[in-house]
Formats: structure tokens, C-alpha cells, sequence
């Protein structure tokens, strides 16, 4: 199948760039470079806003067909309970469910997850990694985790599975509940600190405080899980140059196997942003992205003196020989994943697909026997090519040869134009084995991936 758009441009040849250029999404201005409302970070493409639900007839499709052997599968659940909403959280999520009413959730879910089982597409198909996501996965109690984990062992054996990962809250972290969750065969926790300062925790909504973190972290580290992951939010609500140091420094003083920074951003559906439409005001009360990509870029450095090594856009591990994280990297890689609860995305046999995104609805369609799929996108291989090529850009490098051998498609025929430029802007260094991203274009990578997208795909709204 011939890939749309085609170029007869190489690397380094200038004709036509002029051109080409001028139709590029790269042109930043003062007021872009202050924090307004909106979602920068790409975590999908095509974008989600081009998903609809007259596509979920494709999903259905894929269902009835045999899977491609050589796509390796992984779960992903999605646990929309929290002690409470952070002001800059976009997901869904509850704060006010009872214990009766999540164990009600974990049981449609489990149904929906057995209903997939028995599709041609997944029947018998082992999962290569699983991810518990949220809201707060640690929310759940020892006996909820236990059942919830146990169902999906049954319908989908885990004796393959390579990596579990999970997200928790600090406040929610027992002893006795981290033991169990190391004990159910979780290998990468994720502990959702976002900073080490007790009032930017207050100031921004988390419901955890520095000594909660402290003693779960201590635990956690006894406990010898296969990977700790720390989660920081650089440019929160109040931030300054000083506490930003202060929680770079205790993140590094605590040792953990990986640590993911995020740059603060404020989508349209959080607490943050209806203040501001109510203030009637179009820029955040958090530092601009200038500064958010520097603080980001010194606790790289500062990272690096203590013996880490930058793995892509937001993390850094202490051993990249040991510490790998499978779900990115397979689901970027093109890998299925099944998406199981209330508002979750995957992607099946080239179908992009999201969940119903309130429980009510989710719950009745399940209720129905139906599949409680919202909206969907069947992609094309053209499609499948930009998606994996700017996904993995995040990793800070992609080789060619990867993308020849598995779409008959070179990046450096096919992007030529915005390769040369975007070199020379000192975003990239591009060879003809490799095409790797500066520490400068790394800090902004989801601007620059833009770029890369499909003339119509530009410019959308990523919500």
C-alpha cells in the first residue's frame, strides 16, 4: 500500500523546503510560550479528537479475525478512584464511591474483560505486560486488588507477562498493602509524588504530604520491587527555582531505579482552568514553558552527575541495561493493547479504540452485553508509520532502518524537508543510521512532533 503524501526529497537537499517549511506548526510566539489551557503532551496519533463513534463497527472487525502471532498484547486497567481530585488532573476520576460501588465497577469490568477473551482476535493470547493506571490503582483494598488480579490471571495467564506495572498514591500505601502488591506480581510501581514540598502539595491538590511519601518509599524499598518509578511534576502551581532544586536533589538522594518528569500542564477539564475562565484569564498561574523545559533540562544534568542516563523525553534510569519500561516501549512500537474500565484507550489489530468515559454509561452498556467502546479509529499503514516514528522520537533517537524493514518507508526520504530544518534549528542530529533528538529538542519534543503529522492532523484539539 503506497504511503500518502509522498516525498522525493533526501536529507540534506534543500529543494523545496522554503516550501515545505512555511506549512509547519513551529513557528512559536511570546504569548505560546506562556502556559495556557490546553493538552501539549502527544501521546497518540492519529489524534484523539479524530476518534469517533462511527468507527466502533472497525473494533468489531478486528474481533472476528486471527490475530498477526508476531503483535505481542498487553492489558491496561483503568482504576478512576482517588482520595481526592488534584486540581490539575484531567482524568476520570471519583472521590466519592463506596466500597460497594468499586467492587460493582471491578465486576463489569471483569465481565468485560471475560467478553473479550472469547473473541477470535484474543482468545487463548497471553499478554506479554500489564498496566493498573487511574486514579489511583492503590486505592483499592487488599481484597479488591487480590480479586481483581486473580479474574484476570484466569481470563488472560500471566505466566508470559514481563512487566506489571502500577501507579499509587503515597497516602494510600500501607505496609501490609505494599507487601500484597508486590506478592500479587507487580514489578514496576510507580509512586505518584509530583513534589517534596508539603505546600505545593496543598497549593496544587494532592492528597498526600512529604511524610507519607517518605514512609511508603521506605517500605516500597524493602520490599525489592523489581523497579520504583518517582513521578515529578516540574512548573507546578507556585513553584519556584529553589523547591524545584530541593525535590530534585531528595528524589535523587532516595535511589529509586527510575524517576519520569513531567512538564505542568493545564487541560480544559481541571480545576485550574475553570478558575482561570473564571478570572476570565488565558495563562496559567505556572511558570512558562522557557522556564519548565530549563528546569527540566538542569534536573537532567544534575541527574546525570549522580550516575542516571536521560532515556527519553521524561525519564531517566539508573541502569538502562536493567531498567526497561515494556508497555511504552511495546505500545509504541505498534503492540495491542486491550483498554479495560471506564474512560481507557488501546489499540487492536490498527484500531485505536476509548471506553465510555462515565461509569453510568460505561456500567449500562455492560448491563446490555455490549462492549462499552465509545469511539474508534482504524488507521492506515501510513498512519501506523507517523505514529510509531514520532512516538519513538520521544526515546531521543529512532534508526531508519527500523522503519525500512517494517513499512518499506524511509523517514529520511519521507520527512526530508523537516529533518533539515529542524537540524538546523539544533533540534535533531540527523545521520543515515540515525536520527537522533538534542538535549534542546528533547525538552520540547511534543511541539516539535507536530511537525511530523499528516497536513489534516494538524492543529486539532488532543483531548
Amino acid at each position: 500500500m503506497p504511503l500518502a503524501e509522498p516525498t522525493t526529497y533526501r536529507h540534506g537537499d534543500t529543494t523545496g523546503l522554503k516550501e515545505r517549511v512555511a506549512q509547519l506548526p513551529l513557528k512559536v510566539s511570546e504569548e505560546d510560550e506562556k502556559t495556557g489551557a490546553g493538552n501539549y503532551f502527544v501521546a497518540n496519533y492519529p489524534p484523539f479528537s479524530f476518534w469517533k463513534p462511527e468507527h466502533v463497527d472497525a473494533l468489531e472487525d478486528v474481533l472476528a479475525t486471527e490475530p498477526d502471532p508476531a503483535t505481542p498484547l498487553g492489558l491496561y486497567f483503568h482504576i478512576p478512584f482517588c482520595r481526592k481530585r488534584c486540581h490539575f488532573c484531567y482524568f476520570r476520576v471519583y472521590t466519592d464511591k463506596s466500597s460497594a460501588e468499586i467492587n460493582g465497577y471491578i465486576q463489569a469490568a471483569m465481565e468485560e474483560m471475560e467478553s473479550y477473551a472469547e473473541t477470535a482476535y484474543l482468545k487463548g493470547r497471553k499478554p506479554k505486560f500489564v498496566y493498573f493506571g487511574g486514579g489511583t490503582p492503590s486505592y483499592l483494598s487488599i481484597d479488591q486488588l487480590t480479586n481483581l488480579m486473580s479474574r484476570m490471571k484466569a481470563a488472560f495467564p500471566w505466566d508470559e507477562v514481563e512487566e506489571v506495572a502500577f501507579e499509587a498514591e503515597p497516602g494510600t500505601l500501607t505496609d501490609k498493602k505494599l507487601k500484597a502488591i508486590k506478592d500479587l506480581g507487580v514489578t514496576r510501581l510507580s509512586i505518584g509524588v509530583e513534589s517534596f514540598d508539603d505546600h505545593l502539595l496543598e497549593l496544587n491538590g494532592r492528597a498526600h504530604r512529604s511524610a507519607e511519601i517518605e514512609r511508603a518509599y521506605a517500605t516500597a524499598k524493602s520490599l525489592n520491587f523489581d523497579q520504583l518509578n518517582i513521578d515529578l511534576i516540574a512548573g507546578m502551581v507556585d513553584e519556584s527555582e529553589e523547591n524545584w532544586k530541593r525535590s530534585v536533589e531528595k528524589a535523587i538522594e532516595l535511589d529509586p531505579e527510575c524517576v519520569t518528569i513531567y512538564q505542568m500542564e493545564i487541560p480544559y477539564n481541571t480545576t485550574i482552568y475553570k478558575e482561570m475562565q473564571d478570572a476570565g484569564k488565558l495563562t496559567a498561574p505556572v511558570a512558562d514553558w522557557p522556564t519548565k523545559r530549563r528546569w527540566v533540562k538542569e534536573a537532567f544534568e544534575m541527574f546525570e552527575k549522580a550516575g542516571y542516563t536521560v532515556t527519553s523525553a521524561t525519564t531517566v534510569v539508573k541502569d538502562p541495561s536493567k531498567t526497561k519500561f515494556i508497555y511504552r516501549d511495546a505500545l509504541w512500537e505498534g503492540a495491542d493493547l486491550l483498554p479495560l474500565g471506564v474512560a481507557s484507550f488501546g489499540h487492536l489489530g490498527g484500531v485505536h479504540l476509548q471506553n465510555n468515559a462515565d461509569v453510568g454509561p460505561y456500567m449500562e452498556k455492560l448491563d446490555q452485553k455490549e462492549l462499552p467502546v465509545f469511539r474508534a479509529y482504524p488507521t492506515n499503514v501510513d498512519e501506523r508509520f507517523i505514529r510509531e516514528f514520532i512516538l519513538m522520537l520521544k526515546l531521543g533517537e529512532v534508526k531508519p532502518s527500523y522503519f525500512q524493514e517494517k513499512f518499506g518507508e524511509d523517514p529520511l526520504d519521507r520527512f526530508a524537508p523537516e529533518l533539515t530544518y529542524l537540524e538546523g534549528e539544533g533540534f535533531l542530529e540527523v545521520g543515515e543510521d540515525r536520527i537522533g533528538v538534542t538535549r534542546d529538542g528533547l525538552m520540547q519534543i511534543d511541539r516539535l512532533l507536530h511537525s511530523f503529522f499528516l497536513s489534516n492532523h494538524r492543529n486539532a484539539r488532543y483531548t
